[in-house]
């Protein structure tokens, strides 16, 4: 019996240091103590300290462990370690380390992550969004861009580079708006508003291109001949990367430059020769300026001794000859200037090279650091806005929508589909939030940006078809009525930009976030790549055991969190979201063991079995996007009003989490680990469902009435209330049919018949005639039903007005004056010669 407690005891304080954390040295002190408690009372004895001392001794003693132990274990691991190619080192060298690294660590700091400081507006971009962002909304007619002139009008252009819009992201001393990234993400958001193709134009130049490669690798004269051109609008950027045999492997493009001696505008200089057929460039048809990716080579040792030096990145002008461009894409009928650029043979002095001579090669560097930042911005900030929009007028027409006497928002599968839109825009808006704001504490976090890319753009496509479905006709016909058509038909473009879905989650989330985000597999990778042997060893040493400890550790903690539900986690607050974060922290536990034993298992074979890859990405990304929920909700006052929709935001995380985490062990390629790992970490089976319909109809209710929580959730959109802003008007219907349904409700009792919610003008004179309402509500009646049909009808228009071009009249054959026999036979010969 004493034999039994000891053992416990053991396994107790093993288990107990290892969660914990504790050093090696005070590990070993704990047990040898209850090493001691067993020789005491005679459960231990010699053997057993022999053995104890046998394992003990070596590991603390590092000049013995070092040598007998890390160095054959570090012989193997360079044997046996995945080659990387150029691109790939590159691509995990570049960025920082952020949240997502606390995500990694099996143990969130749930303090830092409140410790991050709620992102705000200066009063300058506060002016600017209230401003010329609003009037950039107020000129633009979205049926006119879209259907009529295929582009933005004139006017609208020079209004963005006037007011520069597209100097956000450049820095005052060269004229620039120097904006934070969390301004230009309320910018986009506001003109999403309106239509992808404003948003788009003002995004791209403001994201990865030009402008922000010249301010961080540009040359002083670059940047002082360009940075003010761009913000004063005289320069038009594009970036050129895609290419048709290289689309999401950036890194293999074909396009070309060989380092040469030439002659540029009369003078002999040393340059290069390009080559390179790029597509789906936005902004290229009007750009005059062409930022280029390309791979340089230098055959003859101009520069020095290497040949090929790698990706490089320059700035050609638009008028270089030789240079084809002007041409446009027709991306699904939203006509946002993209197209192809190409050249053949093109010769440009080598001070082209964004940074000079000195950059050349490191493009690919420049391009994932600056993408990383764009990544967190641009498409998710597109994202966030547009679900904002669409939230707002859903909620307006399922409230005066009328189907079977009753509003359509008080269906329950009506209500499904809000709670989804409701639910994950308010999600979508707190990634942005967050991320933008780690972008303005001079993060670049390459990995948090691949997460916003992907998760966002698909989200906005789960509330896009969401919407779609409860507008029905009204959503699919065409015309200057419908807010939701070109947005429906723009969803796959921003799937499918910078960097494939597909590619984003099974390739790129887990696949850097692997290396970058662990706390130990970069410092191991490293210190085997270290030329220096003796700092070699000492780097992997620490980093072996380091990961050891790490491993055992998360071992116990997800067998304890998991046999626990997490009930003895700690929590920051302890009010309904507490059991949020203990969730958390078991999942991020999760995490990290199954990080290590699928790395462990799979080797380098992990990077090409995708899906698993993809799983423990989605394990990791929504841990992220619920970190964000609850940082919004505390950052915004723990509002009570907020509570529906931040429950669903977490509840649907954690379903998906923990799918994530099953259908990873059910794949497994070893089943009987999967089978014993399952265990571990989930022994009662699932324990997380997706949000409830009592949930649903609370969210449901939100978006349909006008307060403080709906308010919040859709701030910062363009919501004037003028001629030609549908969204506005339908807001003021909104307010309109709230007044007047006690109205309502009082005609049809002193009528003692239930009316239909329709032709609201007849029944304000029933009204009057029955002497329940006043003049005034009368008025509010007949006006209403102005708007209700405004917000329920749908554009018809005339053959015509349709066609691109207009059909000929069959012009009538001319009638001829008889003619003499001979020559009409005449005429016949000559027609069947």
């Amino acid at each position: 019996m004493h034999g039994l407690l000891w053992l416990l005891l053991l396994v107790a304080t093993i288990g107990s240091v290892s969660y914990l954390r504790l050093k090696l040295i005070n590990a070993t002190i704990a047990i040898a103590a209850v090493m001691l408690i067993g020789t005491f009372t005679g459960i231990t004895g010699l053997f057993s300290w022999i053995l104890f001392l046998a394992i003990a001794l070596p590991l603390n003693m590092e000049s013995f462990r070092r040598q007998n132990i890390t160095l054959p274990i570090l012989k193997i691991y360079k044997k046996i370690m995945p080659e990387m190619s150029r691109t790939e080192q590159e691509a995990i060298n570049a960025g920082t380390v952020w949240w997502d690294g606390e995500i990694f660590s099996g143990k969130p700091d749930w303090q830092k992550l409140h410790s991050i400081p709620q992102p705000r507006l200066t009063p300058e971009e506060q002016a600017f969004l209230d401003g010329p962002v609003d009037e950039a909304c107020r000129m633009l007619d979205e049926w006119q861009v879209n259907h009529k002139l295929a582009d933005l009008p004139p006017e609208l252009w020079q209004f963005l580079k006037d007011n520069k819009f597209f100097a956000m992201i450049i820095k005052k001393e060269y004229g620039g708006l120097q904006f934070s990234s969390y301004a230009q993400s309320r910018v986009l958001q506001k003109l999403s508003a309106k239509g992808a193709v404003l948003s788009s134009t003002v995004g791209v130049p403001n994201s990865l291109g030009p402008g922000e490669l010249l301010q961080h690798y540009g040359t002083p004269e670059q940047q002082n001949h360009y940075l003010p051109r761009l913000a004063e609008g005289l320069e038009i950027p594009c970036f050129a990367l895609t290419s048709p045999d290289a689309g999401s492997d950036a890194g293999a493009i074909p396009d070309s430059g060989i380092v040469c001696k030439g002659t540029f505008e009369g003078k002999e200089v040393l340059g290069m020769k390009l080559t390179f057929n790029k597509r789906y460039i936005t902004l290229a048809p009007v750009a005059t300026v062409v930022g280029l990716a390309f791979k340089l080579y230098d055959p003859e040792h101009l520069l020095g001794e290497e040949e090929n030096l790698g990706i490089t990145c320059a700035l050609i002008p638009a008028d270089t000859k030789g240079l084809e461009i002007g041409n446009r894409h027709f991306p699904l009928n939203v006509p946002f200037q993209n197209g192809p650029v190409r050249g053949k043979d093109i010769f440009v002095p080598l001070d082209f090279i964004i940074g000079g001579a000195d950059m050349a090669g490191q493009g690919w560097r420049m391009l994932v650091e600056c993408l990383s930042v764009g990544r967190c911005i641009t498409l998710p900030s597109n994202s966030a806005g547009g679900s904002k929009t669409v939230a707002m007028a859903t909620g307006a027409y399922a409230r005066i929508r009328r189907q079977f006497k009753l509003p359509i928002g008080k269906m329950e599968g009506i209500e499904e589909m809000m709670a989804r839109i409701g639910g994950n825009t308010y999600l979508m808006d707190a990634v942005t939030s967050m991320s933008t704001m780690g972008v303005d504490l001079g993060e670049k976090p390459s990995v948090i940006g691949a997460i916003c890319k992907y998760h966002l753009t698909e989200k906005a496509r789960n509330v896009m078809e969401a919407a779609m479905d409860i507008h029905g006709g009204k959503g699919i016909m065409l015309g200057p009525n419908n807010y939701l058509g070109r947005g429906y038909q723009s969803i796959p473009i921003g799937i499918t930009v910078e960097g494939a879905n597909i590619l984003t989650r099974n390739m790129m989330i887990y696949g850097q976030g692997a290396m970058r985000c662990h706390p130990y597999v970069l410092k191991e990778l490293y210190a085997a790549n270290n030329n220096d042997r003796a700092e070699s060893l000492k780097e992997f040493d620490q980093a072996l055991f380091g990961h050891i400890g790490f491993a055992i550790s998360n071992v116990f903690r997800a067998l304890w969190l998991s046999l626990t539900g997490a009930i003895f986690a700690k929590a920051p607050f302890s009010d309904e979201t507490a059991g949020y974060y203990r969730s958390m922290e078991r999942f991020s536990t999760n995490l990290a063991l199954l990080s290590d034993v699928s790395m462990g298992v799979l080797g380098g074979e992990l990077k090409r079995r995708e899906r698993l890859s993809a799983r423990l990405g989605d394990m990791l990304s929504y841990i992220y996007l619920a970190s964000t929920v609850l940082k919004r909700f505390d950052d915004e006052g723990r509002q009570q009003e907020d509570l529906p929709l931040m429950h669903w935001a977490m509840q649907d995380s954690l379903h998906k989490l923990e799918i994530a985490q099953e259908e990873l062990l059910q794949n497994f390629p070893s089943n009987a680990l999967g089978m014993l790992l399952k265990v571990l970490v989930s022994p009662f089976g699932k324990k997380y469902k997706r949000p409830s319909d009592a949930l649903d109809h609370q969210i449901a209710k939100i978006l349909q009435t006008p307060g403080t929580s709906r308010n919040r959730l859709i701030q910062g959109q363009y919501l004037t209330r003028e001629e030609g802003n549908v969204i506005g008007q339908m807001e003021q219907t909104l307010e309109d049919v709230i007044a007047c349904e006690p109205l309502y409700d009082k005609i049809c009792k002193a009528a003692n018949e239930r009316f239909y919610f329709t032709q609201l003008d007849e029944l304000a004179k029933k009204g009057l005639e029955l002497g329940v309402i006043n003049q005034q509500e009368a008025e509010l009646l007949t006006r209403t039903e102005i708007g209700r049909l405004q917000a329920i009808n749908v554009d018809d228009f005339s053959p015509e007005e349709l066609m691109v071009e207009k059909p000929k009249s069959p012009k009538a054959p001319a009638k001829k004056a008889p003619a003499k026999k001979k020559a009409t036979v005449k005429k016949a010969t000559d027609s069947e010669s």
